[in-house]
């Protein structure tokens, strides 16, 4: 540890905002009246004593004096090189300043006490390894500054405090830091502190050389691609003048290319925003590919183009008839809306508040019935440009509403880019499918539609990728859906149904014969004097060969009929030109697949034994027919109660319990033997057991299967039914009474009971469906079963069916 000693008087000379430390030598400015004071005062005291004028050095910051200065000696006065007078003044040692006192001259004395920093040789072994390790860091700051000639001088050096010292030469310590070093009396302390302070330094240095060396590798970078995009700009210049092309096409500058569009207002000061951006930002930014492809979107709209509606209502009816038989509901609200935008616009009224009258119209029905090819005609009839949106399958929101600009391969939404390919401001777009849009984790599409279709807020769409408000009030929407009940019932709230129930057999027979068999001629290579099929064969196709709702697998059949006559003729079996008659088809095709119920032997009817009943239902491929049988258990198995079997639903299950509850009660006024239904089980199965089936309406279908199972008299082949029974016996009402009276049409049924309150939708059934059919509305059960049992054979004894 160091000691003091040896008291001493000395005058003061200040150093603003400098240490010097012991061992340096430094110039001072004589001007300064403060220094010059000091020296000249140690000159005269030097007179009387031996040895050169002696002075304290002493830090002064911010008018304070530090504790500890350096006795210096003056070796020289003289003039600097700016000729300045100056002195040259070494620093010897440390002294600790004590008390103020006076002497010679005009400057400040004070007594001091000069420390002792002598260490023991040899040095301990810690000691010499943090020698070892100042002068290594020291020696590599000197080389990284070029100092070669102060690394020998550093490496000279073997004194701890004088090493120590040396580090008051370093640039890059603070006046803080120095009267730190200058402060610390003992040697081994302020060489831990020095070797800290520069080991403190390197790590900046590198941590600056390593961001500084990535700048200017950018730099170089940014320098080296300018240099190759002028060139690059060069090269095209002179191959445009090679070329006799002039420089600075239209297409390049997005500018001027935006100024020449014709683009609404608030699109266009969005363009003109994002093209500043374009120009601010460098060629190499991602931001600038973003901005360019988004500016060619919007430049691609087709913000002004509109097509004008064909105002010729007779005439946009004639297409519609041309192009489709039957759906008049569809025909007769596509011509009420031409009609209703006619006369808006003859009356001067085609805008109200920014909105113009668009229509959406959701054409829901089963499957080939026409409703997609529908839109195509719609579109024709008005004289629209058209196009199709598939949402079958669709599980992203951003399908509907675009991505976000910042996502990689960013695209505006379906109906942006239904309109961008329709080429016009108010197509007709098909969304197509709309009750199989799903959803998941990327969002609801459904939800994402809604604003698409509601016609108090399409006007102000915005497409997540464009930003810009996009104008769909004057779109003519139409959506199709297999399912009404798949819609989500705030999207179906928007839309006006318009339901498509399917064909009747004449109606089918007039399609094939006009649009089907011209289609599928051509596409089999024959001309239509080749071949012809008559009115017989075709309706022996549409009621015996398939049996659907619309029509696809007609067209299929009919196809297939043509493929078999094209081959057969070119293998030399039949010759042209030849009429397919309906004795041709079991040939050509095969036999019949859908045979009539009532077509069929008496005794090879379903309905030939009792306990079995037709029904009617819907599913989603039309209407259909649906038989229930019922049997009663061997009473020696024990094994009483209900049975049910068929894949059924919850409500078709307490349809069930409802019938044999209404038949243990009232049996008895029916003249039913219902003793049977308390000891034996009873089983009711509904046939296609792999095809699930719910719903109330089947209540009186299985109502008569058991009593005509307990009556032992025959359900008519001739009956179909369909209605919800309530416990008292009453007949309540059900829906798609259309669908299911053309279903009993198609399955050659002629009589038919629905329940009363469902009588005004026969208004729904086409005229000619209703002439073939005999329709009862019936309000109770037990007229239900006046109608549907045949009479009790006399003197025979029914057999009723058991269950094994």
């Amino acid at each position: 540890m160091a000691s003091t000693s040896t008291p001493l008087t000395l005058p003061v000379l200040p150093l603003d905002g400098e240490v010097v430390l012991p061992g340096m030598v430094v110039p001072l400015d004589l001007s300064d009246s403060e220094v010059r004071a000091a020296v000249e005062a140690a000159q005269a005291a030097a007179r009387t004593t031996p040895g050169k004028p002696r002075v304290l050095l002493v830090p002064r910051i911010d008018g304070t004096y530090a504790n500890t200065g350096v006795l210096g000696t003056v070796e020289q006065v003289g003039r600097l090189a700016d000729g300045d007078p100056g002195a040259l003044i070494r620093g010897r040692s440390r002294v600790r300043i004590g008390a103020g006192t006076t002497g010679p001259g005009a400057a400040l004395w004070v007594e001091g006490t000069s420390v002792d920093e002598t260490v023991p040789e040899p040095l301990p072994g810690h000691l010499a390894e943090l020698v070892k390790e100042y002068k290594a860091l020291a020696t590599a700051w000197l080389r990284k500054r070029g100092a070669w000639q102060v690394v020998d001088r550093v490496q000279a050096i073997d004194d701890v405090s004088a090493l120590a010292d040396n580090s008051g030469y370093s640039p890059f310590l603070t006046t803080d830091q120095k009267v730190e070093l200058l402060e610390t009396a003992d040697p081994v302390a302020r060489l831990k502190l020095a070797t800290q302070q520069l080991r403190d330094h390197l790590a900046e240095q590198d941590v600056a050389e390593s961001i500084a060396k990535d700048v200017q590798e950018g730099v170089d970078k940014q320098q080296r691609e300018f240099l190759l995009r002028r060139q690059l700009e060069a090269v095209r210049k002179e191959l445009r003048e090679l070329n006799g092309e002039q420089e600075g096409e239209e297409s390049d500058d997005y500018r001027t290319r935006v100024e020449a569009a014709d683009l609404p207002e608030k699109v266009r000061e969005a363009a003109l925003k994002e093209v500043d951006k374009l120009e601010r930002s460098s060629d190499q930014s991602p931001e600038g590919s973003w901005i360019r492809t988004w500016l060619d979107t919007v430049l691609e709209m087709p913000w002004s183009e509109r097509t004008e509606d064909a105002y010729d209502i007779r005439g946009a009816k004639a297409v519609l008839d041309a192009e489709h038989s039957g759906l008049e509901d569809v025909k007769e609200r596509i011509t009420e809306y031409l009609a209703v935008r006619k006369r808006r616009d003859d009356r001067g009224l085609g805008v109200v508040g920014g909105r113009r009258g668009g229509a959406v119209l959701a054409l829901v029905g089963p499957p080939g019935v026409g409703k997609t090819s529908l839109g195509e005609s719609v579109a024709h009839a008005m004289g629209r440009k058209f196009v199709r949106v598939a949402l079958g399958g669709v599980r992203d929101e951003a399908e509907i509403r675009g991505h976000r600009r910042t996502y990689v391969g960013a695209l505006p939404g379906r109906v942006v880019r239904a309109i961008k390919e329709a080429g016009s401001m108010n197509p007709v777009v098909l969304l197509d499918e709309i009750d199989k849009v799903g959803s998941d984790f990327r969002g609801d599409p459904a939800a994402a539609l809604l604003e698409v279709l509601d016609p108090a807020q399409n006007h102000t769409f915005r497409d997540h990728y464009l930003e810009v408000e996009l104008d769909l009030s004057d779109v003519v929407f139409l959506a199709t859906a297999n399912v009404l009940e798949a819609i989500p019932e705030a999207l179906a709230d928007r839309m006006e149904i318009v339901r498509l129930d399917g064909y009747t057999e004449d109606e089918k027979v007039v399609i094939a014969r006009d649009h089907l068999l011209p289609r599928q001629l051509e596409r089999a290579g024959l001309d239509k004097d080749e071949v012809t099929i008559d009115e017989g064969a075709l309706r022996k196709l549409a009621g015996e060969y398939t049996r659907e709702a619309g029509v696809r697998t007609l067209e299929r059949s009919v196809a297939r009929l043509l493929r078999k006559v094209a081959a057969q003729h070119e293998l030399g079996e039949r010759k042209l030109p030849f009429t397919v008659r309906d004795e041709d088809l079991r040939d050509l095709i095969g036999r019949p697949h859908h045979v009539p119920e009532s077509a069929q032997d008496p005794a090879e009817r379903r309905t030939s034994v009792p306990g079995v009943a037709t029904g009617l239902a819907v599913t989603g491929a039309g209407g259909d027919v649906l038989f229930v049988e019922a049997s009663l258990a061997d009473p020696e198995t024990g094994a009483a109660g209900l049975t049910l079997t068929g894949q059924l639903g919850d409500v078709m299950k307490e349809s069930a319990q409802i019938a044999l509850s209404f038949l243990r009660s009232r049996g008895a006024e029916l003249e039913l033997p219902v003793g049977d239904l308390k000891d034996r089980g009873v089983h009711i199965h509904f046939p296609a057991g792999a095809v699930p089936k719910d719903g109330p309406s089947a209540g009186i279908t299985m109502t008569t299967a058991l009593a005509s199972l307990l009556s032992g008299r025959l359900v008519r082949t001739d009956v179909a039914m369909t209605g919800e029974v309530s416990l008292t016996g009453r007949v309540l009402p059900i829906g798609g009474v259309k669908q299911k009276l053309l279903a009993a049409h198609r399955a050659g049924v002629t009589t038919v009971i629905i329940p009363k309150r469902n009588e005004p939708d026969l208004d729904d059934v086409p005229a000619e469906v209703l002439d073939k059919l005999d329709v009862h509305a019936v309000t109770d059960v037990r007229q239900v079963l006046e109608l549907a049992l045949a009479p009790a054979t006399s003197g025979a004894t029914p057999e009723v069916p058991v269950a094994a």
